[in-house]
């Protein structure tokens, strides 16, 4: 059994889109309002109905967000389409500050950039079962067309390749929710699991 970890270590979450990392994060929201702080990421695009900015997102324009880069303001930061995306330094350590533990939902390009800082933080990626369940699941969703289900699940395929490389400190296979919360709620309160085996990559 791994070794427990620091809790207020920041806790870094990644994993496909659509593999139920929203779901899981307010699942353990709602069961400990009070030890955990989100980090608020900082965005170029405009908001969508109902997001808040601070809550949602900090929305800046793309000259404020390419001055809060010069400044080296941000963690990691990355380019989706026509907009930016970016984690500051600010978020975590306004939530570190408060006494409550960091939980950042950042994608691979992201995770990357972070190896490279003093962040310190502890790896956690959630995975699909399979890209078959992940293909299932978004189109599910009915929001999206072929396309840009083709290219989220090109875009899984790069995340569970990294993932295999180990990069992670703990994997969780989101193949039944209470099973994959039970492990996910371990992690964040800073217990120690046994990492679940990444699926293959040809299915």
């Amino acid at each position: 059994m791994p070794p427990a970890v620091d809790f207020l270590r920041p806790l870094v979450i990644s994993g496909p889109s659509g593999v139920g990392k929203s779901t899981l994060l307010k699942l353990l929201f709602a069961d400990h309002p009070n030890k955990f702080g989100f980090s608020v990421s900082h965005t170029t695009r405009a908001p969508r109905t109902g997001e808040v900015d601070g809550k949602d997102y900090y929305f800046v324009s793309k000259d404020k967000f390419k001055e809060l880069i010069a400044q080296g303001a941000f963690i990691e930061h990355a380019q989706f389409s026509d907009n930016f995306y970016g984690t500051s330094y600010m978020t975590v350590h306004e939530i570190e500050k408060s006494g409550r533990r960091c939980l950042l939902d950042i994608e691979a390009q992201g995770v990357r950039q972070i190896k490279g800082t003093s962040l310190n933080p502890v790896y956690l990626f959630v995975s699909p079962p399979s890209l078959t369940a992940l293909r299932t699941r978004l189109k599910g969703r009915a929001t999206e067309d072929e396309a840009a289900v083709a290219k989220r699940l090109a875009a899984a395929l790069r995340e569970i390749e990294y993932a295999k490389e180990g990069a992670h400190d703990f994997v969780i296979v989101n193949d039944d929710l209470p099973r994959a919360y039970e492990k996910f709620q371990r992690v964040a309160l800073g217990e120690p699991i046994e990492s679940d085996p990444l699926p293959p990559l040809d299915d």
